[in-house]
């Protein structure tokens, strides 16, 4: 019940948080969406319907689906399309398909954010300066942005809310005032202009392309939900979208009041500032799609901590700069959004072009959150009809955005879907390389290797490897190992030790479990310890073993002073070190085709991924990465005759 009301619960520092963390994306679309729904000569219908269409968009999709019901699907107050992922996937195997093209298109979209906003904002000094070439201005801003990334965003995310507060609070000012002078523009909230716009203008239903750029930022509302709570969104949505429509509608009136002029160029929403306030009004929107981008970024990170945690992302380094619950830097990931963003602004150059790119990957991650989130319904045990019903209208509503972004695919949109795919390929790869290595790893039962463990322990004839043996094990009974374990020790070369110990690490669905347990195997001899870390917790093994350890002395269930005399005179502790074991692809495999290619592509990743050691946080000083072969099915035929 606490933990309940800790995630509905409504603060003013939240209330804060929530406009500087969440908003970004959706708060800066006034900059472009308008500007790609009418392209060429201003049509009063073009008009009506499109702000209509914005309207009933932001109510139906993010509104009533996100802000009303998906953020219902908290897994412990954690949000995003893994999360849901996390709270379904026992339910039906097939559901990873969803959670890993809806998580690969909402990274894919992170490549397209940033160059878009900070385009859109950065273009605006052409009204000023028409001969500026904004290109080399919006790389540098993207350059310091990735930079940033790996010193934490704790203190520019203090500045971030009030920083949002300004912005929306301008885009209120800025539309009220025309609205005043062109209050007709009103009307556009019949929905009546949005079905006359998609139904019998001409070509009006494949504008939903450029209508749905008014709610990308849907789907990272979502994802950002453990960052401030369902009631601070709910409560600071209600400020933001009044804003969002104030502004639309503003532009809408400006619009009107210009019918029959040709756009040509010209941005409604900069066109609504008056001339002293334009290089205010610019400076502030650059900031606003800083943080726009910002938002995204980290949302990147923590979905492929997520995806890692889940097996669907390679075991990358991932940094923890700050104190901050959650916050997170993945280097790997960083350089390459960083090339992803810097190749889609020298591609495309203008943000009007950057447009046909944009919204189409997205689209597929709010199909796939639909899929999901009706699996979770029927869990909750909501009635058939309900559930059948928010299905179907989804499906039309997010099919229909669907179709219309298809238009976008020749014109830029086939950069966010080859990004995507090349995403999933590498979340499909992962995901399935992990089941095959799970199938044919070989687990032996630990207890008849005890005996002889306790006499390699004592046997003084064997080098002493180390006073203390970690192995990382993968086995999840307690009572078995993998045999490349017991290989290792004993065959491989004799490994002595004080005490063995085996450390597992299970991955719960919730996402902030901390806990262990401690199993003895032979007494003072072997040990195995199991931690169940959630999927949003980092992995410090080698910190969390060492506390571990502390409190097994500290409760004397063990010794850990060396066993060497003149050092145990001494009361010297003994060194402690890891063996990760790490599987290559013998020559020697029978594989069916299609695993063979999936596992050669798994390897292939490997071998531009630092080793597992890095991942689970282990101190390299003291650490063994040891090559073994996957166990697999060896040739069994082989044609050999002898000659004489």
């Amino acid at each position: 019940m606490d933990a309940k009301h800790q995630h509905s619960a409504i603060s003013t520092a939240g209330l804060l948080i929530a406009l500087g963390i969440i908003y970004g994306d959706i708060g800066t679309s006034p900059l472009y969406v308008m500007k790609a729904i009418v392209p060429g000569v201003i049509d009063p219908r073009l008009v009506y319907g499109g702000i209509s269409c914005v309207l009933w968009t932001l109510t139906l999709q993010t509104t009533v689906k996100y802000v009303i019901l998906t953020l219902n699907a908290d897994n412990n107050g954690e949000g995003g399309i893994f999360s849901l992922y996390a709270l379904v996937r026992r339910r039906a195997a097939w559901l990873t398909i969803p959670a890993i093209v809806g998580g690969a298109a909402l990274l894919a979209d992170g490549v397209i954010t940033p160059p878009i906003s900070v385009s859109s904002a950065i273009e605006g000094l052409q009204a000023v300066y028409p001969s500026l070439n904004t290109v080399p201005i919006v790389i540098a801003i993207l350059l310091g942005l990735f930079l940033l990334q790996s010193f934490g965003t704790q203190i520019v995310g203090k500045a971030f809310g009030p920083i949002m507060f300004v912005w929306f609070s301008m885009l209120a000012v800025l539309g009220t005032s025309f609205i005043i002078q062109h209050p007709s523009i009103l009307k556009a909230a019949n929905p009546y202009y949005a079905y006359e716009l998609l139904v019998e203008y001409p070509g009006g239903f494949w504008l939903l392309g450029s209508v749905f750029l008014c709610t990308t930022g849907a789907e990272a509302l979502y994802s950002d939900l453990g960052h401030c709570g369902k009631g601070n969104i709910r409560l600071s949505w209600g400020f933001v979208k009044l804003c969002l429509l104030l502004n639309y509608f503003g532009q809408g009136a400006w619009l009107l009041a210009h019918q029959g002029e040709k756009l040509a160029g010209r941005n409604p929403f900069y066109e609504l500032m008056p001339d002293w306030f334009l290089l205010i009004g610019i400076g502030i929107a650059t900031i606003a799609a800083i943080i726009a981008s910002q938002a995204l970024i980290t949302g990147s990170f923590t979905l492929v901590a997520e995806a890692i945690r889940l097996n669907m992302w390679p075991k990358v380094k991932l940094n923890y700069p700050t104190d901050v619950k959650g916050q997170l830097y993945v280097p790997s990931m960083n350089r390459l959004l960083l090339i992803g963003c810097i190749a889609v602004v020298l591609y495309f150059q203008k943000s009007e072009r950057m447009e046909a790119a944009y919204g189409l990957a997205i689209t597929l991650t709010m199909l796939m959150t639909t899929t999901l989130l009706t699996v979770w319904l029927r869990a909750k045990r909501v009635p058939v009809p309900v559930v059948a019903l928010f299905a179907l209208v989804y499906a039309l509503i997010e099919g229909s955005f669907l179709v219309a972004n298809l238009i976008k695919f020749p014109h830029g949109g086939w950069v966010s879907l080859a990004i995507g795919t090349a995403l999933v390929g590498v979340m499909y790869v992962w995901l399935r390389a992990y089941y095959i290595k799970k199938r044919l790893t070989e687990f032996v039962k630990i207890e008849p290797y005890m005996e002889a463990l306790k006499q390699l322990s004592s046997d003084e004839t064997v080098p002493k490897y180390s006073t203390h043996l970690v192995f990382m094990t993968s086995a999840e009974r307690t009572s078995e190992i993998e045999s490349k374990i017991i290989y290792s020790i004993f065959q491989k070369r004799p490994k002595r030790a004080d005490i063995y110990w085996f450390v597992h690490v299970d991955t719960t669905d919730e996402p902030y479990t901390m806990e262990y347990k401690v199993v003895e195997l032979a007494p003072d001899d072997a040990f195995r310890i199991t931690f169940r870390l959630g999927f949003r917790v980092e992995q410090r093994i080698n910190l969390y073993f060492r506390k571990v350890v502390e409190d097994l002395v500290r409760n004397k269930e063990v010794d850990i002073t060396s066993r060497y005399e003149s050092l145990s005179r001494q009361h010297v502790t003994g060194d402690f070190r890891f063996v990760v074991l790490e599987k290559f692809l013998s020559v020697e495999n029978e594989f069916p085709v299609v695993e063979k290619l999936v596992m050669q592509a798994y390897f292939y990743i490997k071998q531009f991924i630092a080793s597992e050691d890095k991942y689970f946080g282990l101190d390299t000083s003291s650490v063994k990465v040891e090559k073994v072969p996957l166990v697999i099915t060896p040739v069994r035929d082989v044609a050999l005759k002898r000659i004489s």
